[in-house]
């Protein structure tokens, strides 16, 4: 029985790595622990902001075996992302969007999910088990299921860090009915260091392991809909979309080797796209450029919501006029962030009397307000 499993283990670990996985590890299909307590301090102390969907699959996501009963063993898969050269080079670049990485090629979830289906076929004829694939899409707690598996161990910045990979790899699942030997767990390399703690530009962690959405950038670009506090706007530079501070600050990248292997290799028009561009998307213009991106998901509103706020932060005086268009765009929040855009840039007397006249929505208008304080 031990031969057979020991065959099944390394025919997956071979096929994973011919599709372009960087690595796959075995756990058992068992709620990691304390992962409910967790959870359940991360929702109650509100953290996770506006993504009620974390409260409502909190159960599922607490434990594999509420998502699927007949689970026994759970294949998780990391995939390298990692970038060529410095992934902060843009915040340098204050006229231009910085971009996460992770979003600078296609969708990583259709690279992935094709992937892992074709590997699922596999494990499922070798075996005869029926199996159950997963992107982070779907209530799987990905990140204490792959440190249960041994892949990597959660950092100080709630990420998987692998000594392999560093920060920058993507995670996917396969829950599988076939019982495999789980692989030992990997224990925290972090120790005394706080480097990602220390680059968050928005002070999101309360504490090491603690991060509080309603401060990332990620989430305020990515997740937040509505007015951006001005709290956080100077603190998100250029970030147009997502931030990579935490994860480039991580030490054990320098083990890490560069996605170009994976052919995962960055869109060249997303690597420093120019906000001169950027805001004069229309929605089909922008639907267009970010076919197949993560991007589009958030839609074209929230998109010229970060690039307005990058704008107001890039002292670069030729954007004014462009914020400017956006003024009588059509939604509240895009008028309102030019507003303070404008502000930035030209200053708030120039900002009062460039809103027009007639402009009656509560948002631009409590921005308005906020621009004499």
């Amino acid at each position: 029985m031990a031969d057979a499993n020991d065959k099944l283990k390394a025919f997956i670990r071979a096929e994973a790595i011919r599709l372009g996985f960087s690595d796959a590890r075995f756990a058992a299909a068992d709620a990691p622990e304390r992962l409910a307590t967790d959870l359940a301090g991360f929702v109650g102390a509100g953290y996770h902001g506006s993504m009620d969907w974390m409260v409502e699959t909190a159960e599922r996501r607490a434990d594999p075996k509420v998502l699927w009963p007949e689970a026994k063993s759970i294949i998780v898969l990391a995939m390298n992302y990692g970038p060529d050269g410095d992934p902060l080079a843009t915040t340098c670049m204050p006229d231009r969007g910085n971009i996460s990485v992770y979003a600078r090629n296609r969708d990583y979830h259709d690279i992935i999910k094709g992937k892992l289906k074709e590997l699922a076929g596999k494990i499922a004829s070798r075996s005869g088990a029926d199996v159950k694939v997963f992107v982070d899409t779907a209530p799987v707690m990905e990140k204490p299921l792959a440190m249960q598996a041994g892949l990597g161990w959660q950092g100080k910045h709630t990420n998987l860090v692998s000594r392999e990979l560093g920060s920058w790899f993507f995670l996917g699942s396969i829950f599988t009915t076939a019982e495999i030997v789980p692989d030992e767990p990997e224990r925290d390399h972090c120790g005394s260091c706080c480097a990602c703690l220390d680059a968050c530009p928005t002070g999101a962690f309360p504490a090491p392991g603690r991060i509080d959405a309603r401060r990332c950038i990620s989430y305020l670009t990515i997740e937040h809909k509505g007015m951006i506090d001005a709290e956080f706007r100077a603190a998100m530079g250029n970030r147009i979309y997502g931030c990579d501070d935490c994860l480039a600050a991580c030490p054990w990248n320098k083990f890490a080797r560069s996605a170009n292997e994976m052919k995962l290799q960055a869109r060249a028009d997303l690597e420093a796209p120019k906000l001169d561009f950027l805001l004069t998307l229309d929605d089909a213009a922008f639907r267009s450029l970010f076919t197949g991106s993560p991007i589009k998901r958030i839609g074209r509103n929230r998109f010229i919501r970060n690039c307005l706020i990058a704008a107001g932060n890039s002292g670069a005086a030729r954007l004014a006029a462009l914020c400017r268009n956006l003024l009588t765009d059509a939604d509240p929040v895009v008028r309102a962030t030019a507003l303070w855009a404008i502000s930035r840039l030209e200053g708030g007397e120039a900002a009062r009397d460039a809103l027009p006249k007639d402009e009656t929505d509560l948002i631009v208008l409590g921005e308005l307000e906020s621009l004499g304080q």
